[in-house]
């Protein structure tokens, strides 16, 4: 999503910022927290458990389902493409963020909430009202990012935002895999495994037969990032009162995004890398996005199954960021880039070829015939462990692909316009993010499989791939003439 950053954000620093071996203030640490608390929604809700739940169960059919939560991705998409940018570029104008922020998070916890009457029954929510309410929840999440983004250097300085921002990443994984394991412990696995550390029922009398267990995952994110959300209001620093009115914001915010657009006039290479990304990130995104949902239907698992799958697979993107740190300084962020897009295309491909009776496409598999090849309580057959492999070569490389397009980035400018042309970098993350699931919608309906819906998703990578062809430079630092 965009991440632009107020030029007005760089200055005004407080003095102790300046010191590079200064720790992180509370409210930098407030700020970082802020993230952690905010991406469990995602992985608890968007991508591994409640959403392919709501796909398999309430909608009632895999096919269609897969529509539905592409559908709330469209829809969520168009908004947040016409209005994020214009968001982000008049933010400065627009003076202090915290009362904005704190309208957004007041707005967002009772929507996340309000999820868990999502019964199997149709006696709650019905398959409309989701599709509206996560369509609600998608636009404000992206409208956070911006917001809260535009507080880093406020909070963090200007030496310090690089160590912020880095802890923010590490304590959304840490509550995200938190949050699963936790779900794992008390919900999912109680009842499945005679393990002394597991509880004998599921915790707090849930009911499986109704699937609170799958339910339950809504309110949990919107309680944690509620209590997590606090700090920042209470301790992070603001900007100063805004100078001029909310209208003439986003007047002088349009102003420059026009600029940002235009200062890609005389850069050739970064202009194709900045449109051949609009195409590959919203593949990566559609691909993230859909992956729970996909193997909820294709390989019928459940929310034991998920659940482990989120965990083992939110574990191992974490060594995707240094697996694209050391294709960084081997092979160049070019290459790099077009390495995790083309092992991705991969694992894509593969995914498709698989279910649980047949491994990549013409290999036959009988689960009656053949033994299990464990006796756990989950991922028994052979096609499932090569899905979860294939899921874990996935994770690296979407994963380290987002490291090494911002590397790619700064061999390509000026180190002057740097700024300027993140601000382009954020824009062009916000243009296309409606296509992955407007294709994927679009593909379940002519081909009436997942498999088809998920297939549109390798244009967008391809497309991607081709692009980076024209693009020179971004070899390794040694050979990179810009570099030295």
């Amino acid at each position: 999503m965009t991440e632009l950053v107020p030029e007005a954000d760089l200055v005004a620093v407080p003095p102790q910022a300046a010191n590079p071996a200064a720790k992180l203030s509370l409210g930098a640490l407030c700020w970082s927290l802020f993230e952690g608390v905010r991406n469990p929604y995602v992985v608890l809700v968007t991508i591994y458990v409640f959403m392919p739940y709501f796909a398999r169960v309430v909608v009632g059919d895999a096919v269609r389902g897969q529509q539905a939560v592409a559908a709330y991705g469209q829809y969520s998409g168009w908004i947040v493409m016409l209005t994020a940018p214009l968001l982000g570029a008049s933010i400065d104008k627009m003076g202090r963020r915290k009362p904005w922020l704190a309208l957004i998070v007041l707005a967002m916890v009772p929507l996340m909430w309000s999820l868990w009457w999502t019964k199997p029954d149709h006696s709650g929510l019905s398959v409309g009202m989701v599709i509206a309410i996560a369509t609600v929840i998608g636009v404000l999440f992206s409208y956070t990012e911006v917001l809260h983004n535009s507080l880093l250097v406020r909070a963090a300085g200007l030496s310090g935002a690089h160590k912020a921002s880095g802890l923010a990443l590490a304590l959304g994984n840490a509550f995200s895999v938190g949050a699963l394991v936790f779900v794992l412990w008390a919900f999912a696995l109680p009842g499945k495994v005679d393990w002394g550390f597991i509880p004998k029922a599921p915790l707090f009398g849930l009911n499986i037969a109704t699937h609170e267990q799958d339910r339950i995952v809504a309110p949990i994110a919107a309680a944690l990032f509620a209590l997590g959300a606090l700090p920042l209001f209470l301790f992070t620093a603001d900007a100063g009162k805004g100078q001029v009115p909310v209208l003439r914001a986003f007047r002088e915010g349009a102003a420059t995004l026009w600029r940002m657009v235009t200062s890609l006039r005389g850069h050739r290479d970064a202009m194709i890398f900045l449109i051949a990304r609009m195409f590959y990130v919203d593949g990566m995104t559609a691909f993230l996005l859909f992956s729970g949902d996909y193997a909820s239907g294709v390989m019928g698992w459940k929310a034991l199954e998920m659940l482990a799958y989120g965990v083992i697979l939110s574990i191992l993107a974490v060594l995707g960021g240094v697996l694209g740190g050391v294709l960084d300084h081997v092979l160049g962020p070019k290459r790099s880039v077009q390495i995790e897009i083309g092992m991705t295309l991969i694992g894509l491909i593969a995914m498709l070829g698989m279910g649980p009776d047949k491994i990549f496409y013409l290999w036959h598999f009988d689960p009656v015939a053949h033994a299990p090849v464990w006796h756990g309580p989950m991922f028994t057959t052979l096609p499932e462990i090569i899905y979860l492999l294939i899921g874990f070569s996935n994770a690296m490389f979407i994963t380290a692909h987002y490291a090494s397009s911002r590397t790619l980035l700064t061999r390509l400018t000026p180190p002057e316009q740097t700024g300027a042309f993140f601000g382009v970098y954020a824009l062009s993350g916000t243009a296309t993010v409606w296509l992955g699931s407007s294709l994927v919608n679009l593909g379940t309906h002519i081909f009436k499989t997942q498999q088809g819906g998920f297939a549109t998703i390798l244009g967008l990578l391809a497309l991607g791939f081709v692009g980076l062809l024209f693009v020179r430079g971004g070899g390794p630092a040694h050979e990179d003439p810009g570099m030295r």
